[in-house]
């Protein structure tokens, strides 16, 4: 696989100096105040975009969120309160009772008891493969299978999967390629340019940056064709 660096790098840092202001101020309030009742009724009911709860969206969420999709280069961004968040709700939207997953057998110790041990007590299993056999990956996916998951760069082994035919693979089968891109962040990889559809971070490491805040963020990258894969409904 063969990683062309850098145009991406070039857009990225050119996108991000276009960009009016990098400073965000922190929004820390448990809700916002609205105008009037009408307004507050209106943003609860889903009638107009906005804040209503810290919990659900804020400003500094809001703008972190823009933040990492453009990095990735996708359409939108979901933050989470840590990385092991980000890969269970990313698996969790996509699969249910009676499914299955497809995952490398290389990856971070916390998704693998995930996938092992605790998502099989809610009906979800998960068949664990050698990425770099595709033969293997390919046979492994069955008509109950939602996903196929990997990481960008294996944690702890630092193996890079050929993310072009595991995404030509799994857009066969007409499910999700969802990569785990913490450790080759979107500066160093840009997994949505190799058919990844769907990337998450652990935002704890790199892209925090000092280790002081735990973190997560998944990132979808508006290519995946949803409606033709019949999980539509599912997800929505």
């Amino acid at each position: 696989m063969i990683l062309n660096l850098k145009p991406y790098n070039y857009m990225l840092g050119k996108s991000l100096i276009q960009r009016p202001s990098l400073v965000q101020y922190r929004f820390i309030k448990q809700h916002p105040s609205f105008d009037d009742t009408q307004e507050g009724a209106d943003l609860f009911a889903l009638r107009k975009p906005g804040n209503i709860y810290t919990r659900i969206t804020n400003p500094t969420t809001a703008a972190f969120e823009e933040r990492i999709a453009a990095l990735e280069g996708g359409v939108g961004a979901l933050a989470t309160a840590s990385g092991m968040a980000a890969v269970t709700y990313t698996i969790l939207a996509l699969a249910h009772a009676g499914d299955h997953v497809v995952a490398a057998s290389t990856i971070y110790g916390g998704t693998f008891n995930l996938l092992k041990e605790t998502l099989p007590r809610y009906g979800i299993t998960t068949t664990f493969v050698d990425v770099d056999n595709l033969e293997e990956v390919e046979a492994a996916i069955g008509d109950n299978t939602k996903l196929v998951l990997i990481e960008t760069l294996g944690n702890p082994l630092i193996n890079i999967p050929d993310l072009g035919k595991l995404a030509e693979i799994a857009h066969k089968h007409k499910i999700p390629l969802v990569s785990d891109n913490t450790f080759a962040t979107p500066y160093l990889i840009n997994v949505f340019s190799h058919g990844v559809d769907i990337a998450i971070h652990s935002a704890t490491k790199f892209i925090g940056g000092h280790g002081t805040t735990i973190g997560g963020v998944i990132v979808d990258s508006g290519r995946f064709d949803w409606e033709a894969s019949g999980e539509i409904s599912s997800i929505c």
